[in-house]
């Protein structure tokens, strides 16, 4: 495994549509594998290829528990409710802003070795995965705030509550 370069907001690659993975080979192993150490070390939530610099439909997502799920070639099926909540990118270091995103989500994917499964989320993990399915299709979160705030006066506002 390698940690890998985040490319960051201005990278032309990041406002590019991905294109799917048809081939579930050692390649797309070697990129998934990356993608979760190099967002380990970022200490991020999730990291879609194109955050990468590669072009195809698949992300890494942070679940409840700490652990990693893969998405490859993903959509959402179903979305119900809202929240509004922070949200930054490792794409856009030091930006933080109120987004409204669905509460709960259905994602439909496949795995590393092409088999699909569905997943639902909510609450934190579903802004996630919205997040980074956003990334595979060229849109920044950037794109959706509705106010920018600093996190740490947003935080301490929010317990003060």
């Amino acid at each position: 495994m390698a940690i890998r370069n985040i490319v960051y907001e201005g990278d032309p690659v990041l406002a590019k549509k991905c294109r799917p993975v048809t081939d579930f080979n050692p390649r797309l192993h070697q990129l998934l594998d990356d993608m979760k150490e190099t967002l380990a070390k970022a200490d991020g939530a999730g990291l879609a290829a194109p955050q990468v610099g590669v072009l195809r439909a698949c992300a890494v997502v942070m679940l409840e528990d700490g652990s990693y799920m893969e998405i490859v070639n993903p959509t959402i099926e179903a979305a119900s409710g809202t929240q509004e909540g922070p949200e930054g990118c490792l794409s856009v270091p030091g930006r933080f802003g109120i987004v409204m995103r669905p509460n709960k989500v259905k994602v439909r994917a496949q795995d590393r070795n092409g088999e699909f499964f569905e997943y639902e989320a909510e609450g934190f993990t579903a802004r996630a995965f919205c997040h980074e399915i956003d990334h595979l299709g060229g849109h920044l979160f950037t794109e959706l705030v509705t106010e920018y705030i600093d996190p740490d006066e947003y935080y301490a506002e929010t317990e003060e509550q």
